[in-house]
């Protein structure tokens, strides 16, 4: 075998090692909303009206249905907005949303975001989160989103406590 021959190999060998060995994140959040599963779901699948309250997912478009993909333009950071297409994977009216986003290519930035409605005697908890898989998460600290995500669960408990579910047609 040649030197280049044999570079090569622990190149591919190395390259295959750093995707089967990806790091791994995970962000998760939690709020309570006084109003019922079914309302904060309305609100939180009508996508089109993101604009008017939500301050990091600007526009969900597509069908929430298992399988179906979504096109999703997110703000991480005041004026920098990304569309991402990403893979429904459970979309259960009043209990579960959960889709997975991919940047590029499997492994490379893997994100399985989800959104589980709990019913509380109060009314809904919501449990907000993603988890991240990836060897770009050697680099990037996926957690630097969180803050994001928390605005996100305070707006939408805002929109729905002020009515947005009867905005939304429930």
């Amino acid at each position: 075998m040649s030197i280049t021959t044999t570079i090569a190999a622990f190149a591919v060998a190395g390259i295959a090692a750093a995707f089967a060995l990806a790091p791994r994140q995970q962000i998760e959040t939690e709020i309570e909303i006084a109003a019922s599963p079914q309302e904060v779901w309305a609100v939180l699948a009508d996508g089109g009206r993101y604009k008017e309250w939500n301050p990091f997912m600007l526009g969900m478009a597509g069908e929430l249905k298992q399988g179906a993909r979504l096109s999703n333009v997110m703000q991480p950071e005041p004026g920098k907005t990304m569309t991402f297409r990403p893979v429904v994977l459970k979309a259960e009216p009043g209990r579960e949303l959960r889709w997975l986003g991919r940047l590029v290519m499997p492994r490379l930035f893997d994100g399985e975001h989800y959104f589980v409605l709990e019913e509380t005697a109060g009314g809904t908890r919501l449990v907000h989160g993603e988890r991240f898989h990836g060897v770009l998460l050697w680099v990037m600290d996926a957690r630097k989103f969180l803050a994001n995500f928390q605005a996100m669960n305070r707006a939408l408990k805002e929109r729905v406590e002020a009515g947005g579910a009867e905005a939304a047609g429930v």
